[in-house]
């Protein structure tokens, strides 16, 4: 009896060896049954060129979904050199796309004002993968001091170091590690990872009053003790930023103010302005010019 009992541990740690080395969990889901899932990636180079981007412009994670047309509205406030200043994001995701490390992805258009003065306005570019991960594959950002073009420190994934990361898991969990958001080696010098904080939150914001919010925090291993946090409702993505963490300097705090779908011709006016931008940024950022322009290939319902 002893040699069997000893047989029955070692085959089941044979078992629980191989589930582990398939990458394989044991997870609840939220009717508290349990249930297998993979393991979740962590924004790896690894892992961004095993995924399959079958249609990627299409991104309809349930915490981020962005569809050509939308356009999200932030009011809050930010610390800077002076002092607390007022800021104000839009982010329009546009219907055009843009071929980045052999991906086609979505354009997003933000534009960041401080104190009611553009300050940042940006071209981020986003994919889905067939798993449903939203990977953030580079950014164009162009930033302002008095109204004067200082700098543009651009990011783009394959070129110079930099390399793609994920936005939004497609299965967020609390016990999922942290991810890279992606990668970028000085002067760039992006390195920034998030984690799941919390779920099933909730939140109100001039918008609408949302239930079983989604929050993450971001962070960068280099400023240990400084947060930033995002909350996600589904169905309509990021909803408020906050902050957590005793060394987080900006203390950002913003709320969706306005959320809408763009008439044709407010799109267009977007659409526009981000072409010009693009083009722009073959003259203002060398990674950038190892990539063919954006282009107007997407329809809006």
């Amino acid at each position: 009896m002893r040699n069997i009992h000893i047989g029955l541990i070692f085959i089941s740690l044979l078992v629980m060896l191989s589930a582990a080395a398939c990458g394989v969990q044991s997870g609840g889901s939220e009717d508290g049954s349990e249930h297998t899932q993979s393991a979740p990636l962590t924004g790896s180079a690894e892992d961004f060129e095993r995924a399959q981007f079958d249609d990627p412009t299409h991104i309809d994670n349930r915490w981020l979904p962005l569809t050509p047309g939308t356009q999200f509205v932030y009011e809050g406030s930010a610390i800077g050199d002076e002092g607390r200043k007022s800021r104000r994001v839009v982010t329009t995701v546009t219907d055009l796309s843009k071929v980045i490390d052999s991906v086609r992805t979505l354009v997003i258009s933000e534009r960041d004002y401080t104190a009611g003065q553009l300050s940042e306005p940006e071209l981020a570019f986003f994919a889905q993968d067939d798993e449903g991960n939203v990977w953030l594959v580079g950014e164009y950002p162009e930033e302002y001091e008095d109204g004067k073009f200082d700098k543009a420190p651009a990011w783009i994934s394959g070129q110079k170091g930099a390399r793609a990361g994920i936005t939004m898991l497609a299965e967020p969990r609390l016990d999922t590690p942290d991810y890279a958001q992606g990668y970028a080696p000085p002067p760039v010098d992006f390195t920034d990872r998030a984690r799941v904080y919390k779920m099933g939150q909730q939140t109100c914001t001039p918008v609408d009053c949302y239930k079983k919010v989604l929050v993450t925090e971001e962070f960068n291993p280099d400023e240990p003790g400084a947060y930033q946090l995002k909350y996600y409702a589904s169905g309509v993505g990021n909803v408020r930023v906050g902050w957590r963490g005793e060394k987080e300097e900006e203390k950002e705090t913003l709320e969706l103010v306005d959320y809408q779908h763009l008439s044709p011709e407010a799109l267009a006016k977007v659409r526009r302005a981000a072409m010009e931008m693009d083009r722009r940024a073959y003259e203002r950022s060398e990674a950038y010019r190892e990539t063919p322009p954006a282009e107007h290939t997407l329809r809006v319902e």
